[in-house]
């Protein structure tokens, strides 16, 4: 098609006289003015240019500036386009959140605009039962069983916080059900819909009373999380970081057949890895007790200090900005906790639980055991009467005292509780339960007396403070001389051989009134 020639100068001479449509009309049919949806007032073709009047004044735009400005008309709708798509994933995501939250938590969903006090946070403390199991797996034999068990203690003063793992092969007694392990007390719990004044009814209500009863802790919150819980929000966050440290050079291995990935259940060197949710998942789960496996030390203790880690680098990622502002990973987050968690928590108080946790850097969170505490184990084995492996306190059965004294350490902010010294108490008088009234005394202090006795004479003056900690218990030797007086010695004189940090020797400055009785068990 031939083109159609340019407007001369007679064009334009004429154009002037012609209304503002012919002109427009007629420009559009010699291709020299685009086609738009625009409200034109008054336009004049002169030269080539177009004046576009608007009120007073008039702005020329030749055909390259109008080329120009479509561009610009053009950017700025990709740019509206963009804003929009990114409205409605926020909606989306939003959207995500309040049906997941609702399932999660129930109640107003508004309320997580609020936050929420949370109980224990007076005085200082809250502690949260968390329990796994795998219901989620199926064909898993014993699927309801809570063989991961940990207790979140979360120091809301000093911004601090210690896991806890507790043993699922621990022996213990279910109130109205004699003794199990207690991965079995959820099942039990679930069964019966147990409920016990202070807690809630249910497998976890009844697993709340009796970890809170072992280990002298007072239980604030729960929550139950299935396999897919970890595995998805490990994928979620964009994997977690661990630093693998076996005392096997090679590092860890579990020959056992992980059936999604059809390979070995773990196979990590010594040093860090990069963990999608899958290997998390399998490094949560191994014990390294299939034939062939190594680095699995400690069995169960192995593989709950590998889940504290877990846990800790999940926390951590999931409250970085790169998780936080994307929303993708938001909604998937959302949707793996949503699914695959019970818990008692209010919205409102996962706001403030956020808000506390938020300010804990995972330099200091705590990774505690019982069969490391403190470089003692706290646990001995035991054969059920039904043949099965277990764990009892080392003191005995139901012998729950050390455990708690180990707890009550963690979980003091008295400095003498936090240094847990022992202290034998003997009696160096003639006088009749100095030692048993001594010992009451200190315990009501919180000082941790472990033996009361005779010592090996009965006319000691003096009280006398022996110190066997290497001077590494302070503040249980100043509050030992506060009560006593300033007797403390390093030098065994009696040449005692009792396992303790402090050993004190009671005098007649002890005695009210003095002694009259001659009697020489005094303890």
């Amino acid at each position: 098609m031939p083109q159609k020639p340019r407007p001369t100068n007679a064009t334009v001479r004429t154009a002037r006289a012609r209304p503002v449509k012919d002109i427009v009309t007629a420009n559009q049919q010699a291709g020299q003015f685009p086609s738009v949806g625009m409200t034109l007032r008054s336009y004049q073709y002169d030269s080539g240019d177009y004046h576009k009047r608007a009120g007073r004044g008039a702005v020329v735009v030749n055909r390259g500036r109008w080329k120009r400005f479509w561009h610009k008309i053009t950017w700025k709708r990709a740019v509206l386009t963009v804003v929009v798509i990114l409205l409605l994933i926020g909606g989306w995501v939003g959207g995500k959140f309040v049906y997941n939250a609702h399932k999660l938590f129930g109640g107003n969903i508004f309320s997580v605009l609020t936050t929420t006090k949370l109980k224990g946070e007076d005085s200082g403390r809250v502690n949260i039962l968390l329990a796994g199991n795998s219901a989620d797996d199926p064909g898993h034999d014993g699927a309801n069983l809570t063989d991961s068990i940990m207790v979140i203690s979360i120091d809301t003063k000093d911004n601090k916080a210690f896991l806890l793992s507790v043993p699922r092969d621990l022996w213990t007694h279910i109130p109205g059900d004699g003794h199990q392990k207690i991965n079995d007390v959820y099942v039990q719990g679930q069964a019966t819909g147990f409920s016990a004044s202070g807690y809630p009814s249910g497998g976890m209500g009844q697993l709340e009373q009796v970890v809170s009863q072992d280990l002298g802790i007072p239980i604030d919150y729960y929550a139950l999380v299935d396999y897919t819980a970890l595995k998805d929000s490990v994928n979620d966050v964009g994997g977690i970081e661990v630093n693998i440290q076996s005392t096997d050079p090679r590092g860890l291995y579990d020959p056992s057949i992980d059936y999604a990935t059809h390979g070995p259940l773990v196979r990590l060197t010594n040093g860090e890895h990069l963990l999608n949710g899958e290997q998390a998942l399998d490094l949560a789960r191994a014990r390294g007790d299939a034939y062939g496996s190594y680095g699995f030390a400690g069995s169960d203790f192995e593989r709950t200090q590998n889940q504290r880690e877990m846990l800790v680098a999940i926390k951590s990622k999931a409250v970085s900005a790169g998780v936080l502002a994307n929303p993708a990973k938001l909604s998937s987050l959302f949707d793996a906790i949503g699914s695959n968690v019970k818990t008692d928590f209010k919205l409102s108080e996962i706001h403030r639980l956020y808000d506390l946790t938020k300010q804990i850097s995972g330099s200091n969170i705590q990774s505690l055991s019982l069969n490391q505490a403190n470089g003692k184990d706290l646990l001995a084995s035991y054969a059920a009467p039904d043949g099965e492996s277990a764990l009892i306190p080392a003191a005995g059965i139901d012998k729950y005292s050390a455990i708690q004294a180990f707890v009550r350490q963690q979980t003091s902010s008295n400095p003498v509780v936090q240094e847990g010294a022992k202290v034998v108490v003997l009696n160096g008088t003639n006088t009749t339960g100095l030692a048993q009234k001594v010992k009451s005394e200190l315990t009501a202090k919180q000082i941790t007396v472990s033996a009361v006795g005779d010592a090996p004479t009965t006319s000691q003056t003096t009280t006398a403070i022996i110190d066997n900690s290497g001077s590494k218990k302070p503040a249980t030797s100043a509050a030992l001389v506060k009560i006593f007086g300033n007797h403390l010695t390093t030098q065994n004189v009696y040449g005692l051989s009792y396992n303790a940090d402090f050993i004190v020797i009671l005098g007649t400055d002890q005695t009210t009134p003095a002694p009259t009785s001659t009697t020489t068990s005094g303890q």
